[in-house]
């Protein structure tokens, strides 16, 4: 295949510009056998085109004008685009576990280091009555420990608590997708949280309520924490994508981990979504504690099944969590 640089883009088109006419009239014409046969082979010419220009000049004018006549061609080919069912299907059994497989081992690091400093937060500042002090006054530090914390779980009707923290969580998640690439926003997300809960354990600690806490966090805070990790892992990816891009240009590496991460945002709204029924209709009711715990220790457990068995599957068979080829469009071909 023949190099073009960008000054021959034009004439390129030039010499092809009527195949690709011929292509565009047969993507819209009535066709018998060998008009399909003619269509098909159109269509395979114009596709090396396309990945000659894209290899060659990267995005131009001409790229994005066959692209257009190529899908076209392609609806034709291919018959109407696939149903919702089907790309639902898809999206679940597929795209999204297998972006969440493959933060698994950041999403574990972001884990441990969260959980680090919110013991260690809390342990350094229930040590010192000094620091507590720092807190608050003692009356307000006191209503926060016996009144305020639990208070919070059921101060509004279940139905509008759950609405209130799962719009809050989804809301994190969607600013780790708009400021991940920055790689500051998931970093600042995860220290400020693990802080203020660690706070939070501290004023607990502090009147001797730190099981109370305990108790209240952990039948959602399981998966809901998860969720957190997965976005900022995903974030920081992202962020990555454009430090070390690895044999692709920095503008791929970018668009191909942007479009998988904005999979992992929108899966991750339904995963939130079970988080918040379990902090809306099961944290603050009136169970028995080892019930509550179990109900989130089974939610985390089928998200982590979905993440790490389902996603190990979709992952082995070539899933990445990005869109297919005709969501995203020709691939740049790479030598070697």
């Amino acid at each position: 295949m023949s190099t073009v640089n960008q000054v021959d883009a034009d004439a390129l088109t030039d010499a092809r510009r009527a195949e690709w006419a011929r292509l565009d009239e047969l993507s819209t014409s009535r066709l018998d056998g060998a008009g399909v046969d003619e269509l098909i082979v159109r269509y395979r010419a114009a596709s090396a085109d396309l990945a000659e220009l894209k290899t060659s000049v990267g995005d131009s004018p001409q790229g994005n004008y066959l692209s257009t006549i190529l899908v076209r061609a392609r609806m034709r080919l291919t018959g109407a685009s696939d149903s919702v069912l089907t790309q639902s299907s898809r999206f679940f059994a597929r795209q999204f576990p297998a972006a969440l497989y493959r933060l698994r081992w950041l999403t574990l690091a972001i884990a441990v280091v969260f959980l680090a400093i919110a013991i260690g937060t809390a342990a350094w500042i229930a040590s010192d009555p000094a620091l507590v002090a720092t807190l608050g006054p003692p009356a307000a530090l006191e209503q926060y420990a016996d009144e305020s914390f639990t208070g919070y779980y059921t101060e509004n009707p279940a139905a509008v608590f759950m609405g209130m923290v799962w719009s809050n969580n989804a809301w994190l998640a969607m600013l780790c997708v708009i400021f991940g690439v920055t790689g500051i926003y998931p970093v600042y997300m995860i220290v400020t949280n693990a802080m203020a809960i660690g706070q939070a354990g501290a004023i607990m600690a502090a009147y001797d309520k730190a099981d109370i806490m305990v108790l209240y966090v952990l039948p959602h805070g399981m998966l809901e924490m998860t969720c957190l990790f997965v976005a900022a892992a995903g974030g920081l990816r992202l962020f990555w994508s454009w430090v070390a891009p690895g044999h692709r240009s920095r503008s791929e590496s970018l668009a191909q981990e942007g479009r998988a991460l904005a999979t992992v945002s929108l899966g991750l709204i339904f995963a939130m979504f079970l988080a918040g029924l379990v902090e809306g209709f099961v944290t603050g009711w009136a169970l028995p504690w080892p019930l509550k715990i179990g109900i989130g220790a089974s939610a985390l457990a089928v998200f982590l099944i979905y993440m790490l068995v389902v996603g190990r599957r979709a992952y082995r068979r070539g899933e990445t969590g990005d869109l297919v080829e005709y969501e995203a469009g020709t691939p740049r071909l790479l030598a070697g």
